[in-house]
């Protein structure tokens, strides 16, 4: 992975900022320049987007001048689909490889988990609350926007401890705008083959081995920082050059303001334990529990 010294970034989302709401309800086709660019499938929309973490990775492309071509489609899943988007500098070479996820809107998400994670999760305004409370379709937008700009601001956060020497790797949040997130690649750019699943991977025991110091590791840091991943499996975790890589935080979760913060963690850790035990590693997910319970406070 890409190693760079940071101080934090811009500003973070605030689920109260009307502006950003307004904004999550057009589709990204639509907050774009109309004049097409002579290369690429659209200009870059970066301008006009929150912004990851400073000072940036040296492959973000910011500049104005920069396009993007949606190379396919990664994957696709309940909640969101996640797109392969070449952003470049046409005639410079400069290019970034970005992962784009879409959330979905509230008409076609699917809603049946949002309960438990939201729990903590709060808005200011009693009229916005109530709409999420009972799902109308403003509300359901509103959860869409949670889930979305909740990812971006936890990778920024989980980047940044990465990068000051905590040991745990995501993915470099490039950019927010509406229900899209942004973000690095993580694969071969040459190829636009994304790094295989840890579900997928076939590791000798000393590589096993290797992966789960790496797993409670990061979990530990994750733990100090008092938050949960909230839905930690084999599936949505990713090892490339030996190093894993933990996706899929949307549903990130405050195990302090939650009031089943400790459960979220005691799953978390059973989900991947029983995928290392399966493969013959012998594990303590029992001590492993109780000491980032202690971690976060929560003992």
């Amino acid at each position: 992975m890409r190693e760079h010294s940071v101080r934090r970034g811009r500003r973070k989302f605030d689920d109260d900022e009307t502006d950003f709401l307004k904004i999550s309800r057009l589709e990204p086709a639509l907050q774009e320049d109309p004049d097409l660019p002579e290369e690429g499938d659209r200009w870059s929309t970066w301008d006009g987007a929150l912004h990851g973490p400073e000072p940036r990775p040296d492959w973000v492309r910011t500049e104005h001048g920069a396009v993007d071509t949606e190379l396919g489609m990664l994957k696709t899943g309940k909640e969101a689909d996640v797109f392969l988007v070449r952003r470049y500098l046409p005639g410079t070479g400069q290019v970034s490889m970005l992962a784009a996820k879409r959330y979905r809107d509230g008409d076609h998400r699917l809603f049946h988990r949002d309960a438990g994670y939201l729990e903590g999760r709060r808005v200011r305004r009693s009229r916005e609350m109530r709409a999420m409370t009972n799902r109308t379709t403003f509300g359901k937008q509103m959860i869409a926007g949670q889930w979305s700009a909740a990812e971006f601001d936890a990778l920024g956060r989980l980047w940044q401890i990465g990068q000051e020497g905590g040991q745990v790797c995501v993915p470099y949040p490039v950019q927010l705008i509406g229900t899209e997130v942004m973000m690095e690649f993580i694969g071969d750019w040459e190829t636009g083959e994304a790094a295989p699943r840890l579900a997928q991977v076939r590791a000798d025991p000393d590589q096993l081995a290797d992966l789960w110091r790496q797993m409670t590791e990061a979990l530990s840091v994750l733990a100090r920082a008092q938050v949960a991943h909230g839905d930690l499996s084999p599936y949505n975790t990713m090892v490339h050059d030996g190093r894993l890589v933990m996706i899929d935080l949307p549903q990130i979760i405050d195990v302090i303001a939650n009031p089943r913060g400790g459960e979220f963690i005691a799953r978390d850790v059973r989900n991947v334990a029983g995928w290392f035990r399966q493969r013959g590693l012998p594990v303590d997910e029992d001590e492993l529990i109780n000491r980032l319970w202690y971690e976060a406070g929560l003992q």
